[in-house]
């Protein structure tokens, strides 16, 4: 059987069938003389375009310089095969792919006539390969540096172990970590390592700041990569170098990436860069992603490691503290228990104070109100004793005196109970013992030296003038009291600034003026000294004293939120300090000289409005304004004053008591009264400060009060005091 041999047009159509080989011939001047359709397929040129020309296009410049090619050609002469290795090949649109392939020559008997070049793309293969290999390599870097980071604490030093696995990972020629920390406004971050670079580098130039580029970073919001910065849309905005500033590092190819700690807080960030255009790729950021993470870690636990030394550091000087507080603990213990107790004493004594202080005030408030009957009645029964009856107009004096007496007992009641209405205005204590120094002596007498000491720059108080003589007053007769046989008296002020406690349990700290009382007489026992406040209390015998004295001042005290303190010995004298607070800002009033005022109506038609629910009370004011010759118009209850406030009746002056029936108050009546007849003038009476009128120990501004008990002469300076103003 006989066979046809493979015509030329069949070997071509056999060749070209290989489409993924490269099939070429050259001649023996290494001139393509055949390119297969395979090798127009791998490279792009066609059979035509290649005929006549030499296969240097296909090789990189690189394998040109070494003359790759010409060695194949050596090696096909010299061993019947040349090439064989793998490399890159040139496409004709410049692309660059993985080729393997090996050159024979053609042979006529043994005449080399020409060459055969097959090639086959491998850039599929390879590129996989690489893939595999940069893994590898990746994994490398990120295993290494984690087992570094792993047995590092230094903060320092973990950051540059982080650093330097960046810079290797991602190809970059330096990089860095900036530690996240922010200025007050907001701009300011700190250089932490630097790898690739000098510090110099860096440390001439300011710090980078939170602009649109680093934003990203700064934020924790994610990966920043750039190919070319500085064509970046965000680049060069920001003063004063509108990028980055002349003799900075070239960088173009940029990436960057945020280290977010645990608790979700941007630790800082990692900064890579090359001065060529291009050079980081997806590689770089899931090498960079992992070894953030790793770094993330490392940072809190070294944050942890450093908060573990500082708490076992503050726990041992925290055991030498209390080893030291054992070894003086009982001492301590006992100090503070009697501390303690002083404290609870001083607490029962205030309360039982308190207590007192309600009962004494009630008991006030029922008295006046029978005083002002009993004291109204003898005053008009006095009014119309006729001259020719001595005998009873002797009767009325004496039981007027012993009314007037009841009622002094009823105010100092009131002054301890801290019921008593005070008038405050600003007052210079130095003036007011200056001009009360001289009643004083005549009070005291000849045996009793007055001596006065004043502080200069004395600081001013807000207080009831009238109420503060009254106590110092009553201070000077129980100092008088407490010298039979004459003795020293001194009086003098400073200013003081207690802590809280420094007297006693409950009192608070702050800026006062102190004024002490202090005397040479007998002295006080402890015992004396803890019941000296309360009131009736009294060592003095039977018809001596009342035992209200200091029980007023204590009241007065405390009711302008001072203190009060007495120290005493027996044999060695008292002295009693009163701290009362100091008023930051205020200006002192000259005294203002004395009025003289016309007791009676100036005409006929003067009407006053008596406003009262106590008929006995009602009838006396009533009857004593009448005779003042004013017109009186009288209501038991607020609705009832409100009808007549409403009518066409002229109305100069609302005379009120503070606590009606009915539900309605003085003070409500005459709010109701000022919005109906806004020129009224207003006169308020009470036994017993009440709330509408009364806050803070001391009467409402614009308020004027007379209280109870007072006599006709009383209430007729009164009234024609506030209409003449």
């Amino acid at each position: 059987m006989s066979f046809a041999p493979v015509s030329h047009t069949q070997w071509r159509q056999i060749i070209d069938s290989a489409r993924e080989t490269a099939i070429i011939t050259l001649d023996r001047a290494r001139k393509v003389t055949s390119w297969s359709y395979g090798a127009e397929l791998m490279f792009g040129w066609a059979e035509s375009e290649m005929l006549g020309r030499e296969l240097d296009s296909l090789f990189t410049q690189a394998d040109r310089d070494v003359d790759i090619l010409g060695k194949e050609f050596k090696d096909a002469q010299e061993t019947g095969r040349g090439g064989g290795d793998e490399g890159w090949r040139l496409t004709k649109d410049g692309r660059l792919i993985w080729a393997v392939g090996d050159l024979s020559p053609i042979r006529e008997g043994d005449a080399i006539t020409g060459f055969v070049k097959i090639l086959r793309n491998r850039t599929e293969q390879r590129r996989a390969e690489l893939r595999i290999t940069e893994e590898r390599q990746l994994l490398e870097i990120l295993n290494r540096a984690g087992s570094a980071l792993a047995i590092e604490t230094d903060l320092h030093k973990l950051v540059q172990i982080v650093t330097d696995a960046g810079v290797e990972l991602t190809g970059a020629e330096f990089g860095a970590f900036f530690y996240n920390v922010t200025s007050e406004k907001g701009e300011s971050y700190m250089l932490y390592t630097l790898s690739g670079a000098p510090p110099e580098a860096f440390s001439k130039f300011p710090m980078p700041r939170n602009t649109a580029v680093f934003s990203p970073t700064f934020s924790g919001r994610g990966i920043v990569r750039s190919d070319d910065i500085t064509k970046d849309a965000r680049y060069g905005h920001n003063a004063p170098h509108k990028g980055m500033p002349e003799g900075h590092l070239p960088v173009r190819s940029y990436l960057a990436i945020p280290v977010v700690s645990r608790d979700g807080g941007v630790t800082g960030g990692l900064f890579f860069g090359h001065q060529e255009p291009g050079r980081f790729t997806d590689r770089s950021e899931r090498g960079l992603e992992g070894l953030a993470a790793e770094a993330a870690v490392a940072i809190d636990n070294a944050h942890l490691s450093l908060a573990v030394k500082s708490e076992l550091a503050e726990r041992r000087r925290a055991e030498e503290a209390l080893q030291q507080l054992n070894a003086s603990l009982e001492r301590e213990v006992a100090d503070r228990t009697a501390k303690l107790k002083e404290s609870e004493e001083v607490l029962r004594q205030t309360q039982k104070m308190e207590a007192i202080g309600q009962l004494t005030g009630g008991v006030a408030h029922d008295f006046n109100n029978l005083l002002q009957v009993i004291i109204g009645n003898l005053d008009t029964l006095n009014r119309g004793l006729a001259a020719d009856q001595p005998r009873l107009q002797r009767a009325t004096a004496n039981a007027m005196t012993g009314a007037k007496r009841a009622a002094v007992l009823t105010e100092r009641l009131l002054a301890f109970s801290r019921k008593q209405p005070l008038a405050v205005k600003p007052v210079n204590i130095n003036q007011l013992v200056t001009g009360l120094a001289e009643l004083i002596r005549r009070t005291l007498g000849e045996t009793i030296t007055v001596d006065i000491a004043l502080s200069d720059q004395l600081w001013l108080v807000e207080t009831d003038p009238n109420a503060l003589e009254s106590a110092l007053i009553n201070l000077a007769v129980n100092a008088r009291d407490a010298m039979p046989a004459g003795g020293n008296l001194t009086i003098s002020t400073s200013n003081a600034v207690l802590d809280k406690g420094a007297l006693h349990a409950d009192a608070t700290a702050g800026q006062f003026v102190l004024i002490t009382v202090k005397d040479s007489g007998e002295g006080m026992t402890p015992e004396t000294q803890a019941r000296a406040f309360e009131p009736f209390f009294t060592t003095k015998a039977v018809g001596k004293g009342t035992g209200l004295g200091l029980s007023q001042v204590y009241g007065f005290v405390k009711q302008t939120n001072g203190h009060i303190k007495i120290a005493s010995e027996v044999k060695q004298g008292t002295t009693i300090a009163i701290y009362l607070p100091r008023l930051l800002s205020g200006i002192v009033e000259e005294a203002a000289k004395d009025r003289v005022f016309t007791p009676a109506a100036s005409d006929n038609n003067e009407t006053i409005l008596v406003l009262e629910d106590d008929p006995a009370v009602r009838d006396y004011s009533a009857e004593t304004l009448r005779d003042l010759g004013y017109t009186v118009l009288e209501a038991a209850d607020g609705a009832s004053a409100i009808l007549l406030l409403q009518s066409d009746a002229r109305i100069d002056l609302l005379f009120s008591d503070v606590v009606l029936p009915g539900g309605m108050t003085g003070a409500q009546v005459a709010t109701q009264a000022n919005e109906l007849r806004p020129s009224l003038k207003v006169l308020f009476t009470t036994g017993y400060a009440r709330d509408a009128i009364f806050h803070h120990g001391r009467l409402d501004p614009g308020v004027t009060l007379i209280t109870k008990p007072f006599t006709s002469a009383d209430l007729a300076a009164k009234v024609r005091e506030i209409l003449d103003q």
